[in-house]
């Protein structure tokens, strides 16, 4: 979800920019979609839908679908599509019991208020109804986190307060989804080495601009510099490629009780 809130005014989504460094996003959401498993005629809810490249395939299951996101561009690009795609904000959510599902990929780990959120997707499902995501999990992009930070913190820029994403572990994502009423059917921990098509500085325009933010534009070419040589060691092969250190949180939930 393209959040509101203060830790996300910095961060900006462009579609076209999104689709040229992210592609990956929606092409490796393809479990997480088998784990929903949508059905002809469900009412399913794309939450955080972005471009709805993914949004598209749960409509082309048959399914009727409802996709939101907090960025009017990342939306536009949806209804392209020719989805119904409304600007809505994972905390301001305003459905209720209207949903057999609510899905989401790649979204909630930029939502800094989850259990609002969690809270909000349980009254929008109707009973028994099934939440299915994710999201980075604990120690998702840690390489790149630690790198940005660092080159910050050499700058006099406490790097940490900059941090836009919520990378939750299992026990803890498990236990504020009970507390909400749901009934956890599954919670993984994936590690997931992602080929960046871009490379770190596609990915690093498209992701990080909370951290660009903190410089003045003459400075930000001098600290990607640096961000790129701590990180070539780690995250960049032989032939050139880069590959960035994803660990994803994968579920699947049921609304049960009276939250």
């Amino acid at each position: 979800m393209r959040g509101r809130n203060d830790h996300l005014r910095s961060q900006s989504w462009n579609p076209e920019r999104y689709a040229k460094n992210a592609a990956f996003v929606p092409e490796l959401g393809r479990p997480v979609v088998e784990l929903l498993a949508p059905r002809p005629g469900e009412r399913i809810l794309d939450l955080g839908c972005g471009d709805g490249v993914l949004t598209k395939r749960l409509a082309n299951a048959g399914a009727t679908v409802v996709g939101v996101d907090a960025s009017p561009e990342q939306v536009a690009a949806a209804r392209q599509l020719g989805l119904d795609a409304r600007v809505m904000d994972g905390a301001e959510l305003e459905f209720e019991s209207e949903f057999d599902a609510v899905f989401s990929n790649a979204a909630l780990h930029w939502m800094h208020c989850p259990r609002t959120v969690i809270d909000n997707v349980w009254r929008a499902l109707k009973a028994g109804g099934r939440f299915v995501g994710e999201m980075g999990g604990e120690g998702n992009v840690e390489a790149i986190r630690s790198a940005l930070a660092d080159a910050l913190a050499r700058r006099g820029i406490d790097g940490d307060a900059l941090f836009p994403w919520y990378f939750p572990a299992p026990a803890e994502y498990r236990q504020s989804l009970e507390e909400a009423g749901f009934d956890v059917c599954s919670m993984r921990l994936v590690a997931r080495p992602t080929a960046l098509p871009t490379g770190i500085d596609g990915w690093l325009e498209t992701f990080a601009e909370s951290f660009l933010s903190a410089l003045p534009e003459d400075g930000r070419p001098a600290f990607l510099d640096e961000v790129r040589a701590r990180l070539e060691p780690r995250l960049k092969d032989a032939d050139g490629g880069w590959t960035a250190d994803y660990v994803r949180l994968r579920f699947a939930a049921r609304k049960v009780g009276e939250g």
